[in-house]
């Protein structure tokens, strides 16, 4: 199966473990699971629950349960998006190609909206019956440190606010990213890792391409911003320098920024080494990441 197949069939098996497990729009109160679902389903890459996915099969063929923590991931990741649209922060009327939540559904139910998310994907975690308890307590606090304030998503994202207007310097630079966008691509391989029952040296080494590979992700999404048009990204391009951020281009320029992409990519492959053949839909997934054009 070539990477195209398998990346919808993946997507498939995603998206409807999360129509199973998130509430119907039919559940009261109907409002809030609209605004939820009409973010979660609206076409995103599903490259977080890929990742879990592949983590956990580069450790044992198909462990039990382990689409949860991949729509877990999705869940955590669709919250913050809706979050980062609102007018409070990066204020975007269109996401993926479509009107955002709070353009939908107003700014209180998209709140409400990203809240919910954020609280479903550890009830998800939490209900799982397929793991031990061990596993699954040590699941959850990887999702709560990945998401939180210290190296986490929402310390990344202060840190992005307060860094509008500053001097793009290299070291709060990476230090913006390595939690704002890296902490949970980092967690979608640990998660995977977890739930699979890996031992110490192959769970260090999925966190080691985890973090090269949230590092790829984010260079080429600043770089993205610089040169792909808004109807290829699905939502406002050019909004990183319009709101004087600290991003790579900014920093070191386009085509070091490339390089330094390229630089991490190889280093998520050194990471796999270990695995052999077992890793090589990880490897196709760096490439892919670092290659995308939205």
């Amino acid at each position: 199966m070539n990477l195209r197949e398998y990346l919808a069939g993946q997507q498939k098996l995603v998206d409807a473990e999360l129509d199973r497990l998130v509430p119907p729009e039919t559940a009261i109160p109907e409002t809030i699971h609209r605004a939820m679902r009409y973010s979660l389903f609206a076409g995103g890459k599903r490259i977080r629950p890929l990742l879990c996915l592949e983590a956990a099969r580069t450790v044992a063929d198909e462990p039990p349960g382990i689409t949860v923590p991949a729509c877990a991931l999705e869940c955590i990741h669709t919250y913050s998006l809706i979050h980062d649209d609102l007018p409070a922060l990066d204020n975007d009327d269109y996401r993926r190609g479509k009107l955002t939540c709070h353009k939908m559904f107003g700014e209180a139910m998209a709140i409400l909206a990203g809240d919910a998310l954020l609280t479903l994907a550890f009830q998800l975690l939490a209900s799982m019956d397929a793991v031990c308890g061990g596993r699954k307590a040590r699941m959850i606090a990887e999702l709560a440190a990945a998401a939180g304030t210290v190296g986490g998503m929402i310390g990344g994202q202060v840190a992005d606010l307060e860094g509008e207007g500053r001097p793009p310097e290299p070291a709060l630079l990476e230090s913006i990213h390595r939690a704002k966008t890296g902490a949970l691509l980092r967690a979608s391989l640990r998660l995977g890792a977890i739930c699979a029952g890996a031992d110490d040296a192959s769970y260090e080494s999925l966190s080691r391409y985890g973090e090269h590979v949230g590092l790829a992700f984010q260079i080429v999404d600043d770089i993205l911003d610089v040169e792909a048009s808004s109807e290829a990204l699905g939502k406002t391009a050019g909004k990183d320098a319009q709101q004087h951020k600290i991003t790579f281009p900014a920093v070191y320029g386009l085509e070091r920024s490339r390089a330094m992409a390229g630089e991490e990519c190889a280093r998520a492959h050194e990471a796999l080494a270990g695995f052999g053949a077992r890793a090589g839909r990880l490897h196709e997934l760096a490439d892919l990441i670092v290659h995308r054009k939205s």
